[in-house]
């Protein structure tokens, strides 16, 4: 019975643990309620419109949405948007945008239109502050160099802007150089994405390093918002919730209804 006991112990502790400080996101409000909208995913982007392209983006802009757009360094170190790491889907290239210099990317076409893969800097100039951004980091490992080049060009923009990862490290390092900036944790249930249940993707799919992140907001796949982890950041902890990827005006209206904040494409 005493090891019995002593087992109940240690899982209430591992359980209390989790509860009160793994998954716990440091949720809050933005300085800017303007940042709490509606977000057209990678730019207002259809057929002969290519996703995160400035064409995309001056759309969004035109009409007033909130824009989502992805990051990622060039071989050059320059800030470029894209989502894949791969340039295969979009461009045809099969090679990876980190190999590729900010020169080569933009000489690109962008699934055969006349749109190239734009630099960040372009994207702040058109956009102008018009829109609020929210800026996802990607990073699939330890490297943050990503951080600071976003950081520079952030630190003097005057529009409202918002970051994301999935990475978490990311995201807590993001805010050594912007500390005021209002980040959030993207979720989805990695284990089930990935068809692995390795001990990264458990720690991942239960939002086990919101302790490194301590995001203001949690921005989670649609499938997942009944999961416990998303419950516990926004329902228990009150961190704002962001859904992804609304495709249809019934998903737009229930996500209205539910107080969540839809990053939306083809509506």
């Amino acid at each position: 019975m005493t090891v019995l006991y002593i087992l109940l112990g240690v899982l209430c502790a591992l359980i209390l643990l989790y509860l009160l400080l793994l998954v716990r996101p440091k949720g809050r409000k933005p300085e800017d309620d303007r940042l709490l909208c509606e977000y057209a995913h990678r730019g207002l982007h259809d057929d002969t419109v290519p996703e995160n392209s400035l064409q995309a983006f001056a759309k969004a802009a035109d009409a007033g949405f909130g824009i989502e757009l992805d990051v990622q360094l060039s071989s050059d170190g320059v800030v470029m948007v894209f989502h894949d790491y791969s340039l295969a889907r979009m461009t045809g290239k099969e090679e990876k945008l980190k190999n590729l210099t900010a020169g080569e990317l933009q000489a690109l076409s962008l699934a055969g239109t006349e749109q190239t893969v734009p630099a960040f800097s372009q994207v702040l100039a058109l956009v102008n502050g018009r829109v609020p951004l929210l800026v996802e980091l990607k990073g699939e490992d330890l490297n943050s160099a990503l951080c600071p080049k976003v950081a520079e060009l952030l630190k003097d923009y005057q529009g409202p802007y918002c970051i994301e990862s999935f990475n978490p490290l990311l995201v807590k390092n993001m805010k050594k150089y912007l500390p005021r900036v209002y980040c959030g944790q993207l979720y989805t249930n990695v284990c089930r994405d990935k068809k692995k249940y390795s001990p990264l993707n458990m720690i991942l799919s239960s939002m086990g390093f919101n302790f490194l992140a301590r995001p203001n907001f949690i921005a989670y796949n649609d499938k997942d918002r009944n999961a416990l982890p998303v419950k516990l950041a926004t329902r228990l902890y009150k961190a704002p919730r962001f859904v992804w990827t609304v495709r249809t005006k019934e998903e737009l209206a229930l996500c209205r209804e539910n107080g969540e904040f839809a990053i939306f494409e083809n509506l």
